[in-house]
């Protein structure tokens, strides 16, 4: 069967096949007539354009490269078909990339994409010393994440959620409460959430317990790390988790050690995406807004791919849901 091209195109809307190419380009004036024809044509034979050649041709591809860490994770998992789901209704394709939190891994999928010519690129990955983010010319958008001055940075209002969460074990009478978080020395607006819940426990005269647990390790190896800590502490009577599985796994090894939550431990998560509601209902969470993360990061991140100046955005609004584990 002999391929349909251009040719075939315009011997069927008799019309020239320079005339198909500047309506498949948007070049020039056109009557509306002219591209009536052509569409219809390209609709009967069944044509389809050469993307690549278009986007060569425009000098844009058309696509958005995704590096995020895992997507088995809930909340990765729903902002990544959030920002799909966003990007797709505007036209534009997406390259997505698991980095499996391994920073060489990282590194080769920033250069595989920028040899593939994205428009631009959003990031939710948590691996140390990537520097190579600094791309001048090359928009960049970091979910909770600071990469450089050539990026910009989304997330929710931590520091409200890391708030909300500790006020609320502090009100059930919660004295010694633990901070579960990610690693300290990784330049994120999820760090505001541990100055939250430092800010709330001096108001009170209580003392801060914090331990780092590296989003970057195995599960198996967070949670020997809380298993171990819990052990160690057993005066523990309330948990601010970092995110929802940080706070399953200090659950699930509670009650090994025969610990009642919410009983005699108290714990609050941190994510609420909604597998994660579905999936473990009775937990406690501030729910960030998914949604409303992944609208902002894909509108700023066309807006700097058309020129345009785009500043953070760190403050969209954190809900508490109160379940039963605290």
């Amino acid at each position: 069967m002999k391929k349909i091209g251009i040719r075939e195109v315009a011997k069927e809307a008799n019309v020239s096949p320079t005339t198909v190419s500047r309506v498949l380009n948007d070049r020039g004036y056109l009557s509306e007539e002219t591209k009536r024809k052509v569409f219809d044509a390209m609709k009967k034979l069944e044509y389809y354009p050469n993307e690549l050649a278009r986007a060569l041709f425009k000098n844009e591809t058309y696509t958005v490269g995704l590096i995020f860490p895992t997507i088995t994770n809930p909340f990765h998992a729903e902002l990544i078909q959030d920002i799909e789901f966003e990007l797709s209704s505007r036209g534009y394709k997406v390259l997505l990339c698991n980095s499996l939190n391994n920073p060489t891994k990282e590194k080769e999928y920033l250069t595989m994409l920028r040899k593939n010519q994205v428009d631009g690129i959003i990031v939710g990955t948590h691996n140390k010393d990537i520097a190579d983010y600094d791309i001048p010319g090359l928009p960049i958008v970091a979910i909770d994440r600071s990469l450089g001055e050539n990026t910009v940075t989304v997330s929710c209002d931590n520091y409200r959620g890391g708030e909300l969460a500790t006020q609320l074990l502090v009100n059930h009478g919660c004295q010694n409460i633990l901070c579960i978080r990610g690693d300290s020395k990784i330049k994120l607006p999820a760090n505001s959430r541990t100055l939250a819940y430092k800010d709330v426990l001096n108001k009170f005269m209580l003392e801060p317990l914090v331990l780092e647990v590296p989003f970057v390790k195995e599960i198996n190896e967070k949670n020997e790390i809380i298993k171990t800590y819990l052990e160690t502490h057993p005066n523990i009577d309330g948990i601010f988790a970092g995110d929802d599985l940080l706070a399953s796994l200090a659950i699930n090894n509670l009650g090994s050690s025969g610990k009642r939550v919410p009983k005699e431990v108290k714990v609050i998560g941190f994510d609420g995406a909604q597998q994660t509601l579905i999936y473990n209902p009775e937990l406690s969470t501030i729910q960030q807004p998914i949604d409303q993360i992944s609208k902002v990061a894909v509108k700023k991140l066309l807006n700097m791919i058309k020129g345009e100046k785009e500043t953070d955005e760190l403050s969209l609004p954190v809900k508490l849901i109160k379940k039963n584990t605290a």
